[in-house]
């Protein structure tokens, strides 16, 4: 998953929608494709979707002619660096989802995704100085409010909430702050991670099983598909990112925790308890009030 800071207002507004639904429904429906890949072990999942995204990453850069843009970030220390950081958040972010999608904790998941929006805009007013509204405070407010409930007697889901929240929010701070494209931050994160990558990888084919990639034709498809299914959804993301206001990024985004929360009730019948569903019912409100501000902001910017 990611998520937006602005939109480009030069790009066209209404070509948008159809590349945010596509992106955040592949990123919501992702327990479906990691519950049938649970056979491998998550470190080595996370190992290698490094590095099958990297050569689709090579390609997206060599076809949309950013090789430059590529070359730039490699020669210069500074933002290397910062995408060096945002490589180990977002690796650590994989790793903890996998990890949890395989334990059976997909509801954990799928609040750690709806606490996010929420969490940036905290990080917004202690790193950027932005300044909250009192209905953006509000919804914080709920949304601890929610946490504390699940911390009262669930602590490995809330543990696993806050940690996915916080390496997707810092990351996505960290982004931010990086003058980088979409595309070629993403490549950068991969070959950063590369050898962190080939190193786990290379470790699980020298065990007596050996690594999952031989485990029969099934196996070795899922995990290849691992590539396109990390760079795709960012590709069509950037791309609705440019073309449609913050506000509208906004709503969508809520529709990817909400696909996972689907599955994890109805499709893999995880039990909820009374502390989960007071904490998803405070979320749910803060993710309430913080459309409606959205909205409102919206309705009462200059046309």
């Amino acid at each position: 998953m990611a998520s937006s800071s602005s939109s480009d207002p030069a790009a066209p507004r209404g070509s948008g929608l159809p590349q945010a639904f596509a992106a955040y429904a592949i990123w919501g429906l992702l327990p479906i494709y990691l519950h049938a890949t649970r056979g491998v072990p998550a470190a080595e999942f996370v190992g290698w979707r490094v590095v099958l995204t990297v050569p689709v990453c090579l390609g997206l850069i060599l076809a949309t002619g950013q090789a430059g843009e590529l070359l730039g970030v490699l020669r210069d220390p500074r933002r290397l660096a910062a995408l060096g950081l945002s490589a180990a958040l977002i690796g650590a972010n994989w790793l903890i989802y996998i990890a949890a999608i395989q334990a059976g904790h997909v509801l954990a998941t799928s609040m750690g995704y709806y606490i996010n929006p929420l969490l940036n805009i905290l990080l917004g007013t202690l790193f950027l100085g932005e300044r909250l509204a009192p209905r953006q405070w509000l919804a914080v407010a709920v949304a601890a409010a929610g946490v504390m409930v699940l911390a009262s007697g669930a602590q490995t889901a809330v543990w696993l909430s806050l940690s996915l929240a916080a390496t997707f929010g810092f990351y996505g701070l960290v982004r931010k702050l990086v003058p980088v494209s979409a595309v070629t931050g993403l490549t950068v994160e991969t070959l950063v991670l590369l050898p962190v990558g080939l190193a786990v990888v290379g470790w699980y084919a020298v065990q007596p099983a050996g690594t999952s990639l031989t485990h029969g034709p099934g196996t070795a498809a899922l995990i290849v598909a691992a590539g396109p299914i990390t760079a795709v959804p960012l590709l069509l993301f950037a791309a609705a990112a440019r073309r449609l206001p913050y506000a509208t990024i906004g709503f969508i985004q809520f529709m990817s925790p909400t696909l996972v929360f689907i599955q994890g009730i109805w499709l893999f019948h995880e039990p909820i308890n009374q502390r989960q569903l007071v904490c998803f019912a405070l979320i749910w409100t803060a993710c309430a009030i913080y459309c409606w501000d959205l909205l409102l902001r919206r309705r009462q910017a200059p046309a």
